[in-house]
């Protein structure tokens, strides 16, 4: 059959689904941690989330009361036609592809990879397994310090990230040199 004998399309056009903003905090304190990071980004790309903006890496030191190593963050800004709660399952797939298992780890335990939605274009929102912005970003030096570095005048519920950094100790947190 030649090519020009072909049936013509006759499926009805599908409209593009609208693409989103979102901002994802990445972390990881357990083996190889430049290459866990790199391989968490290939794979949310694969999926066909488009990373627009990736901050440097840092090193920071662990939250929470558990002794561990520190961890290294990345802050990706992305584009993604997916919903808050679809790039949600997304993020969950990439931590168990990467060999995390939430079953078994401990509360502010060392993570193979942790991949949290900081902030979904404008949107509030609220359910139980994802609330948005993320109810800590404004707390945690760890993320606004890369958070900052891509998006410097960011505003977080009328709260610009830059002013609450400036209230919290980042001394420990080091740019990650390759």
């Amino acid at each position: 059959m030649m090519a020009d004998a072909l049936p013509q399309h006759t499926m009805p056009e599908i409209e593009a689904a609208q693409s989103s903003h979102a901002f994802l905090c990445l972390g990881t304190n357990m083996g190889e941690r430049v290459t866990i990071l790199r391989h968490a980004l290939e794979l949310l790309e694969l999926a066909g989330v488009r990373i627009s903006a990736r901050s440097s890496l840092y090193e920071t030191p662990p939250w929470g009361p558990i002794q561990q190593e520190p961890y290294l963050n990345q802050v990706v800004e992305v584009e993604t036609t997916l919903s808050p709660r679809a790039l949600l399952e997304l993020a969950l797939r990439v931590e168990r592809t990467l060999g995390r298992d939430r079953a078994r780890e401990v509360r502010y335990g060392p993570r193979r990879i942790d991949i949290d939605i900081l902030l979904f274009d404008s949107e509030d929102f609220r359910h139980a397994d994802l609330e948005l912005p993320h109810p800590r970003i404004l707390e945690r030096a760890f993320v606004l310090v890369p958070l900052t570095e891509i998006a410097p005048d960011i505003t977080i519920a009328g709260t610009r990230a830059a002013d609450a950094l400036a209230e919290l100790d980042a001394s420990d947190i080091r740019p990650f040199a390759l």
